[in-house]
Parts: C-alpha cells; structure tokens; sequence
C-alpha cells in the first residue's frame, strides 16, 4: 500500500489562483489584442473599401436587372398574348405568321401552326418547313413533318418519308405511331409490301400502341 508520502508525490500541484494583479494583467491584454484587431480591421477596410462598394454594387446592379427583366418579360408575354388572341379573332394569318416567328414557346409555334392551318386561300407550305426545322417544340416540330409529307407526300418516295420523319421515330416523340403509320401507308402506296410489313409489325409487335392506330395496322396487315 502506498503510504502517504508517496500519494502526495503523485498528486498534481493545485493551480494557484489568480491575483487581482492577474486579472488586471489578462484585461489589459484583452484590451490591446481588441485594440489591434480593430485597427487590422480599419486597415482592412480602407485598403479594400473600393472593391468591397463596387461588389455591393455590382450585386444591387444585377438584382434590380432581373427585376426589371422579370417585369419586362411578363410584360411582353401579356402583349403577345393580346395580339395572339385578337390574330385569332380576326382569322389575321400574317399576324399569326408575326407572332410565330418572333414569339417564343409552345404559344409561338401554336400561332404558326394555325396561320398555315387557318389560311384557306394560300396554304404556305413553308410555314410548316418552317416550324417543322426550327419550331421552339418538340411536339409541334413533329406534328409539321406529318402534316408536310401529307401535303408532299405525292412528290416524296417511301425512303423520303422514312427519312423525313426518321425525328419521330422515338417514344419521346408524341406522334411516334401515327409516323409509323404514315411511313408504312406510303410504302404500300408503291407497292413495296416488305418494306411496309417491317413498321406494321414493328406497330402490332407494340403493347403501348394505342388501339386505333393497331387496329389500322391489323387491316393493312
């Protein structure tokens, strides 16, 4: 057993408590060290204030710009849209046409579409070439190649029209079907029975194909 000699040996010296003299002395530090960093901090900012007014700047800049760009977007979508709806009204084919080419959007593609489709005395069928090449969506892009081979399709061979709707041969298209369809009514057209077979039973083989379009592929078939 350790006597006590031995335990007071191994006991650590206690902290001696700190003096008012100490404390005064730890103040007095604190005091310079708030002292320096205040003066670091002074320092700091005259060195940099330029570039630190021109960053607020330049943030307030940008903030009150997308503001602003947000109200003249809205803006200028509300314009669109009275001039779509009084071109609509008035059955305006060149305002459609207007509004097709410098509008942006479904909106826009959808008032080119109708400036085509509402044009009774002159079908301009490049306003579907149009669309077809540089419409500002997928689904109208699409439903301009179907409608361009069914005002051309008589000047087009069956490889033309499978070339020319090659676009919609994927699922993503809306009209993925109804271009199979077409593509294989064209090459029956010529008489080209393998070919045609190929996107029938590419339809019939489809569970997703909706109904009527395998139904028309059945009596093709």
């Amino acid at each position: 057993m350790a006597s006590i000699l031995d335990r007071k040996k191994n006991m650590k010296p206690a902290t001696p408590k700190k003096t008012r003299e100490d404390y005064a002395e730890d103040a007095l530090y604190r005091e310079v060290w708030e002292d320096v960093n205040n003066e670091k901090t002074i320092a700091f900012f005259k060195k940099y204030s330029k570039q630190m007014i021109g960053g607020v700047l330049a943030i307030l800049i940008i903030v009150a710009g997308y503001q602003i760009g947000v109200r003249t977007y809205r803006a200028n979508q509300m314009e669109m849209a009275v001039k779509y709806e009084t071109a609509l009204e008035k059955t305006d084919v060149n305002a459609l046409a207007s509004i097709g080419e410098n509008g942006r959007g479904a909106n826009a593609d959808l008032a080119m579409f109708q400036s085509y489709a509402l044009d009774k005395d002159n079908k301009d069928i490049k306003k579907l070439e149009t669309l077809a090449e540089h419409g500002n969506t997928r689904d109208f892009r699409d439903l301009a190649r179907l409608h361009v081979v069914g005002a051309r399709g008589d000047e087009m061979t069956g490889r033309d029209v499978e070339k020319y709707l090659s676009e919609l041969n994927t699922k993503s298209s809306p009209f993925y079907y109804t271009a199979m369809l077409t593509i294989a009514q064209k090459y029956l057209s010529e008489g080209d029975t393998d070919a045609a077979n190929k996107w029938l039973d590419k339809i019939l083989s489809d569970d997703d194909c909706p109904a009527e379009i395998t139904g028309v592929a059945q009596t093709l078939k």
